[in-house]
């Protein structure tokens, strides 16, 4: 039996891979400071024997006997990631070396939850691992974004000065049931204002694309990429390649959800991408990984969780 740390384990993604990993007979150990994440998401395994929560701070050092570590640990939403931007790139700094730390001391696999936003507005699309991005180094998203690219720094640098045991997966938008309802994000959003019958936001036009994959194909991805081959560091994208634009998005939330509401639109955010595509061909080479859930039906779960809750 692996004994795993999921830094930020409440969250989100979080809580979808403690659920994983239980089920295929590990010990999980969740960790999160509960700013972002949730305690209801892993309510339904606290009382699990392989399983223990600890309410904690990845700035604080981390120390417990591991055979893996998946690093989650940090906001990801703007609403949450901008309420206090100071922390959350010390969160993607220093709580990323205090992990890194744990691993090089307890000889410990790591992964680092990257994210799409390090190629910030893109000038390549689709994107590839090979891309080293258009970012902002001092707009309102660059906390967040040079935050995580700072995190992969320290990732390979530990890696070639004390060769520890490396994989990096960097997450296009992902979408399913256990997201926060105010969490700011495109599929949140657009589900509970259509529930509500309110009037559905679009920033800008609209015609800004993402590619939404549910929680479902990235969890299985991140499995997948811790377990590979030690010579396979990444980075490695996870992501659908089904582009998709956000006026379109928000249509189909409404014949979903049998909504009655209205599109209304606002100013676009300050360094808000304009595309976003994931290149794939890697995960599909070295980890034999693609999505399998089909969008409509990704949604009409999230949904359902947010009907229910």
């Amino acid at each position: 039996m692996k004994k795993i740390l999921i830094t930020g384990g409440a969250g989100f993604i979080g809580s979808h891979l403690c659920n994983y990993l239980l089920k295929k007979k590990n010990y999980i150990i969740c960790l999160d400071n509960l700013f972002s994440g949730n305690i209801d998401n892993i309510k339904k395994i606290q009382n699990n024997k392989n399983f223990k929560f600890i309410y904690k701070d990845i700035l604080s050092p981390v120390s417990f006997s591991v055979d893996e570590i998946y690093n989650l640990a940090c906001p990801a939403s703007p609403i949450h990631y901008q309420f206090d931007p100071v922390k959350t790139i010390k969160s993607n700094v220093n709580g990323t070396i205090n992990v890194l730390e744990l691993a090089y001391k307890k000889n410990a696999k790591i992964l680092q939850a990257s994210t799409s936003e390090i190629y910030g507005n893109p000038l390549q699309h689709p994107q590839d691992e090979n891309y080293w991005g258009n970012v902002n180094p001092i707009g309102l998203r660059s906390c967040y974004d040079e935050g995580k690219r700072c995190a992969e720094t320290l990732f390979f640098d530990y890696y070639r000065q004390y060769n520890i045991k490396i994989k990096i997966a960097r997450i296009f938008n992902t979408f399913g049931p256990n997201m926060r309802a105010n969490d700011g994000r495109v599929i949140s959003n657009f589900i509970v204002q259509a529930l509500s019958n309110l009037p559905i936001t679009i920033y800008g036009k609209g015609k800004q694309t993402r590619s939404f994959c549910y929680i479902d194909d990235l969890i299985r991805g991140l499995v997948l990429m811790m377990n590979s081959n030690k010579k396979i560091t990444g980075p490695i994208n996870l992501g659908n390649p089904k582009e998709q634009n956000i006026l379109n998005v928000a249509k189909k939330i409404i014949i979903l959800s049998k909504s009655k509401s209205k599109i209304i639109y606002k100013k676009l955010p300050e360094d808000d991408p304009e595309r976003r595509k994931p290149n794939i061909m890697k995960a599909k080479k070295i980890l034999n990984w693609f999505p399998k859930v089909k969008f409509d039906q990704g949604i009409r779960n999230t949904i359902k969780f947010f009907k229910n809750n």
